[in-house]
């Protein structure tokens, strides 16, 4: 019958505060559907129907390819650690090449995914986040090891590695980008009313796919409640003869080259074989949407057993290498970013002192994994006794939910607008990272009073490390509502990975840039 593809998750969802349905604004939904593409880009490039069939390279595709990368890093890397006098460059490059080969195959860069968003992991944004897990592995066998190379000079020597390898990766996908651009695929939805409805919903008010609805078949006399869209027939509610005839119809008559199906009590079974089997037949390609919702492609797999075809989701990562990788990264990053921003932390904690009267650090006690409370660093930005003065402005409080955010607020000082604008009043808590009590990358840590208030679905916020940076941070931070914030919360707590780690920290770059939300 073909291969079940599934749709992408709507982040945001329409559900309120304790789980009840809430109305979904255009605007909302847009604003979330950039987010989702934000999020999925550091990962893996998603065809925006969801997995796709693999193709592999030729036999001898994957061993070039990790030849290449093996070489490319270590041959320049020898070069630069025997000019720099450091002890046993044979073996210091060696090592590296066939860490970074190997790393690189264990990602699936060797394999050649034909998805559909561009700039994935798979091309020179992939190839960055590898070469930066690399520097974490390296800097961890170099603790072990005691290796008496200079850790300046190795991570010199091991950057010409990266240009081969974004160079390599953008050579493969240019001839695949330039087949690809300007198609379109054309949808014809097949199903109940309900399903036709929401797949409908989010064809047409999204951008980023390349899917475009031309019309829709609905099982049964029930009306669709989208506007707009075209019904060149209606399937009986019973299984009947007509079914191909009808599908095939609209197919020609809208000339669409993919049939996408909303299954259901009427539609399912023999009654959706016999139409694939019709489909497929005609060369018409078709998709089964799925009800499956918060998962992230890479964790779905099309299994089958006693006849049946089942979707194995794989469970978030809770511990294993990638953990471990994490926890180096975030330490070492912690570490290097202390130092390397000591002048402007000082420069910070002088201007803050100068400013206003108070002290230069804000200390407040939040709520980490697990709900452990420990007590976050920042730099002030607001006036002594604002704590106080928060009871009086809760009936102005700008969002929804246990948060507590106003636009202007009269306790922010001069000097703390600005350091809140560019989100350098966040830099203290690289100290919380290194003292493992946050992590570069996760939600924002609650506060205890906020967090007392949430309900189950909430509460799952706190599975993982609270993080200095996050889908928060650049999806619009405090734009955003209560429900989308937790929405990209959860989101991140199910399908995070180190690759998608070091995607939102680049990121972070340009929101912290741009101010959007910041205040």
């Amino acid at each position: 019958m073909g291969h079940v593809e599934i749709p992408d998750t709507d982040l945001s969802g329409p559900v309120g505060l304790r789980g009840a349905p809430r109305p979904r604004t255009a605007a909302s939904r847009n604003r979330t559907a950039a987010l989702e593409q934000l999020w999925r880009a550091p990962t893996a490039q998603r065809d925006p129907a969801g997995p796709v069939p693999v193709r592999r390279m030729p036999a001898h595709g994957p061993v070039l390819a990790a030849l290449t990368d093996l070489l490319g890093l270590a041959g320049p890397a020898w070069l630069l650690l025997r000019a720099g006098d450091e002890p046993r460059p044979v073996a210091a490059a060696a090592v590296a090449g066939l860490l970074w080969a190997g790393l690189r195959g264990a990602r699936g860069r060797y394999t050649d995914r034909l998805r559909a968003a561009p700039g994935g992991a798979a091309g020179a944004v992939g190839a960055v986040g590898d070469w930066l897990v690399l520097i974490g592995l390296l800097a961890v066998l170099h603790t072990a090891a005691g290796s008496p190379v200079d850790p300046a000079t190795a991570v010199v020597a091991v950057a010409p590695g990266l240009l081969v390898a974004a160079a390599v990766a953008g050579l493969r996908r240019w001839p695949r980008a330039a087949r690809r651009a300007g198609h379109v695929r054309r949808v014809l939805l097949v199903g109940e009313a309900s399903g036709v409805d929401r797949a409908a919903e989010l064809l047409t008010s999204r951008t980023d796919h390349d899917f475009s609805l031309v019309a829709a078949i609905p099982v049964g006399a029930a009306r669709l409640e989208l506007e707009g869209v075209q019904v060149p027939g209606r399937l009986a509610s019973c299984p009947a003869d007509d079914d191909v005839p009808t599908v095939l119809g609209g197919v020609h008559a809208h000339a669409a080259d993919l049939v996408l199906v909303a299954p259901g009590p009427q539609l399912t079974g023999d009654r959706l074989r016999r139409l694939g089997w019709a489909l497929h037949d005609r060369g018409v390609a078709l998709s089964v949407l799925s009800e499956l919702t918060g998962v992230a492609a890479e964790r779905v797999r099309p299994v089958t057993a006693a006849g049946l075809t089942l979707l194995h989701i794989a469970p978030p990562l809770r511990g294993g290498p990638q953990a471990v990788v994490k926890s180096v990264l975030d330490r070492t990053g912690a570490l290097f970013g202390l130092l390397a921003l000591a002048p402007l932390l000082l420069a910070v904690a002088l201007s803050v002192r100068l400013s206003s009267r108070g002290p230069v650090f804000h200390r407040q006690v939040r709520q980490g994994q697990h709900n452990r409370p420990f007590t976050m660093w920042k730099f002030r930005t607001m006036v002594a006794d604002a704590e106080q003065l928060k009871a009086r402005l809760a009936v102005v409080n700008e969002v929804d939910g246990p948060l507590f955010k106003m636009r202007s607020d009269p306790r922010v000082t001069p000097v703390g607008r600005m350091l809140r604008r560019t989100s350098i009043d966040e830099l203290p808590q690289l100290v919380n990272v290194l003292l493992g009590h946050m992590s570069l990358v996760g939600p924002r840590p609650p506060l205890p009073e906020e967090a007392s208030r949430y309900d189950e679905r909430e509460r799952r916020r706190l599975t993982v490390k609270p993080g200095l940076t996050g889908l928060w941070q650049v999806s619009g931070r405090s734009d955003l509502s209560w429900q989308e914030t937790v929405s990209l919360d959860l989101w991140y707590v199910d399908n995070w990975s180190v690759a998608a780690d070091l995607g939102l920290l680049a990121r972070t770059v340009r929101a912290v840039t741009d101010g959007r939300g910041a205040y």
